[in-house]
């Protein structure tokens, strides 16, 4: 998910910062793990006093033609997405999270689409081969899985052991159930002197 605050091709682009915050919206670039895999652009709208989303707009991702990064020095937070059937402008929070999108988008579409790629202009250089963001991103999910791995094993172990002593306590609790049973069938029956039984116990 990348939120953006869209701006609507059509408003006035003198218009207060509050009014535009009523048009804040997010996008969400999405990939199936089903096979055949699709990828999506969803365009989606949080309302006021509400936690769910509305969906806007939806698009697949063989529809994106082309990605304007409108500045490639990197210092713009705007940039428009042209679809087949619509043209979005959009401002992000930072132009760092303008590129960082950027770098997904891009990676998404080089790995999920095998004919008709979108164009990718006006963008900074790194977005089209740098992958440092995208392997930090992965470093730090294999980091966490794996210690999520570790954590799992050490608490399997620990449940190991203590299911082990509960075995052990409830074959102690049987056997000394047995012998006294045993023992007090012993002294009914008189295998056993009363006093010698009170003797081994006190």
């Amino acid at each position: 998910q990348c939120g953006f605050l869209e701006k609507v091709v059509f408003q006035p682009l003198d218009l207060e910062t509050e009014d535009l915050c009523t048009n804040l919206s997010d996008l969400f670039l999405a990939v199936t793990n089903k096979k055949p895999t699709q990828a999506s652009i969803t365009k989606v709208k949080q309302f006021e006093g509400s936690t769910s989303f509305v969906r806007r707009s939806q698009w697949m991702l063989e529809q994106l033609r082309q990605v304007n990064g409108i500045d490639p020095n990197g210092d713009s937070a705007e940039f428009d997405l042209l679809f087949e059937n619509a043209f979005d402008q959009w401002v992000a929070s930072t132009a760092s999270e303008k590129c960082t999108f950027f770098q997904i988008l891009h990676h998404t579409c080089q790995r999920y689409l095998t004919d008709r790629k979108p164009e990718f202009i006006n963008c900074q250089s790194k977005i089209m081969g740098g992958n440092s963001i995208l392997h930090s991103a992965a470093d730090s999910v294999t980091s966490a899985v794996q210690k999520a791995s570790q954590a799992l094993n050490e608490r399997g172990e620990r449940l190991g052991r203590a299911e082990e002593k509960t075995e052990d306590l409830k074959n102690s609790a049987q056997q000394f159930a047995e012998t006294a049973h045993k023992t007090c069938s012993c002294v009914k029956l008189g295998c056993v002197p009363m006093n010698h039984w009170c003797w081994q116990y006190s």
